[in-house]
C-alpha cells in the first residue's frame, strides 16, 4: 500500500510556488498588456517571451533549491539565459531583477521562506541556468513551463503556470495555476478581458469568480482545486481546496471539446472532420494552454483533441503537470493510438503517436480513438 505521506512536502512547496508564481505573472500580465513592446522578446522559433516567463522560471529555481537543496534538484524548464544576457537586452534584465525579487519578497505570504537579502543580477541568472536538466527515466525531475500559452498572456487572455514533479520517468505530481480561468464555465469561450469588463458592470460577492490553482498527486484519485488570492491575503492550505471531478457527460452531441488556438501547432481542420464523424454538434472551444486540462478537469468540457502539424514536436512541460490532473480527477489522457503518454524521453514527447487525446471518460475516449484510426488515412497530416 502506498504510503499517504510520500511526496507530502513536494506537494506542498509546488503549491504554494505556484501561487506565488501566478500572483507575479498577475502584475506583469497588467504590464504587458499596455506596454508590450517593452515587456516581450522574440525567440529564435519567433514565439514570444515575456519578463514573466524568467521571472518566474528564477523564483521557482530558488524555492526550490532552497527547499530541497541545490545539489539535489534537478529542472527541466523551457526558458534559458542567452536572449536576457545580450547587451541589448539590459533593461529587460534589470525589470527581470525587480520582478523576482518583488515576488521573493512575498514569499511569507504564500508560507515559504524569503532571501535574506535581495538577488542580484548574476544569482537570478545563475536560477534560470540551473534549469538546464533534460529528464529522463531516472532519478527525480522537477518540470516547469512558467507561462504556458504566452501568447494568451501577451494578449490578455488565458494562460497557466505548470509544476510537475517526474520520478523514474513518471509525473508523480502536477500543480496547475490558471490566474484568468473564470469560476462559470460558460465564460471560457469570450476573450478574458470581455469577461472581466463585464464582471465589473455586474459585480457578485463570488469570491471565486476567477483564478485558481489545481494540483493533483499520483495514486490518490483526487485532484483538488484551490482559489487565488487577492491584496493581503494569506494562503490557507489545504482548507481553501475542493475536489475536482470530470463531466459525467458521455453523449458527443453533448460533449464540449477544446483545442489549442494557435494553428501552427495544431491541425483543426483534421479536429474539425474527428468532431462531425463523431456526432459532436458544439463549436470547439479553443483555448490557450493547458486551461484546457483544467477545464476537463473541472468538468467544464469532456474532450481536449491535438493533432500536430508535421514536424512539430511535444515538449513534456506542455502536457506533464494536465495529465496527471485529469487522470486523478478520473479522466483518460492517451496519444492517438491509445497508448498512455511517455515522459522518460527527456524534455520531448517522442514516440507520440499522431497526436494527443483527453476525455472525461472512456467511453468518449473509446469512440476518438476509433474516429482517429478511420479517418487518418483520408487526412493531410
Amino acid at each position: 500500500m502506498e504510503d499517504k505521506d510520500i511526496y507530502a512536502k513536494e506537494l506542498d512547496v509546488a503549491v504554494r510556488v505556484v501561487h506565488m508564481a501566478c500572483s507575479l505573472c498577475r502584475r506583469v500580465q497588467e504590464r504587458v498588456v499596455s506596454t508590450r513592446g517593452d515587456q516581450v522578446k522574440s525567440k529564435d522559433d519567433d514565439s514570444p517571451v515575456t519578463v514573466a516567463d524568467w521571472s518566474v522560471q528564477a523564483a521557482v529555481s530558488w524555492i526550490l533549491s532552497t527547499n530541497f537543496g541545490c545539489e539535489n534538484v534537478s529542472i527541466v524548464a523551457e526558458e534559458d539565459v542567452q536572449t536576457l544576457s545580450n547587451s541589448e537586452s539590459s533593461g529587460l534584465l534589470a525589470a527581470v531583477v525587480n520582478t523576482v525579487n518583488e515576488c521573493l519578497g512575498e514569499a511569507p505570504k504564500y508560507g515559504l521562506q524569503s532571501p535574506k537579502r535581495a538577488l542580484n543580477t548574476q544569482e537570478i541568472l545563475e536560477a534560470i541556468s540551473r534549469c538546464n536538466s533534460t529528464g529522463g527515466r531516472t532519478g527525480r525531475h522537477w518540470v516547469l513551463d512558467p507561462v504556458d500559452g504566452t501568447l494568451g498572456f501577451v494578449r490578455g487572455d488565458q494562460y497557466a503556470v505548470a509544476l510537475s514533479l517526474l520520478e523514474e520517468g513518471k509525473v508523480v505530481i502536477g500543480v496547475l495555476g490558471c490566474p484568468n480561468y473564470p469560476m462559470k464555465k460558460e465564460w471560457l469561450k469570450y476573450h478574458h478581458r470581455y469577461y472581466e469588463t463585464m464582471s465589473k458592470l455586474s459585480p457578485t460577492s463570488d469570491t471565486w469568480e476567477k483564478g485558481c490553482v489545481m494540483y493533483a498527486r499520483r495514486g490518490t484519485g483526487k485532484a483538488w482545486m484551490q482559489p487565488l488570492i487577492y491584496g493581503d491575503q494569506k494562503l490557507e492550505w489545504p482548507n481553501s481546496a475542493r475536489l475536482l471531478q470530470v463531466s459525467s457527460i458521455n453523449d458527443p452531441a453533448l460533449a464540449t471539446f477544446c483545442e489549442p488556438v494557435e494553428k501552427a501547432n495544431s491541425n483543426h481542420s483534421f479536429t474539425a472532420g474527428l468532431a462531425n464523424s463523431m456526432g459532436l454538434k458544439k463549436k470547439p472551444l479553443r483555448v490557450y494552454s493547458m486551461v484546457k486540462y483544467a477545464a476537463i478537469a473541472r468538468g467544464d468540457a469532456e474532450i481536449f483533441m491535438k493533432f500536430a502539424r508535421a514536424g512539430y514536436k511535444e515538449k513534456i512541460w506542455d502536457h506533464a503537470a494536465g495529465v496527471v490532473i485529469v487522470e486523478e480527477a478520473g479522466g483518460v489522457v492517451t496519444d492517438a493510438g491509445g497508448r498512455p503518454l511517455d515522459f522518460s524521453k527527456g524534455v520531448y514527447l517522442e514516440g507520440l503517436d499522431r497526436g494527443i487525446i483527453v476525455c472525461s471518460g472512456p467511453s468518449l475516449h473509446e469512440k476518438i480513438v476509433g474516429a482517429v484510426y478511420a479517418s487518418w488515412d483520408s487526412s493531410n497530416l
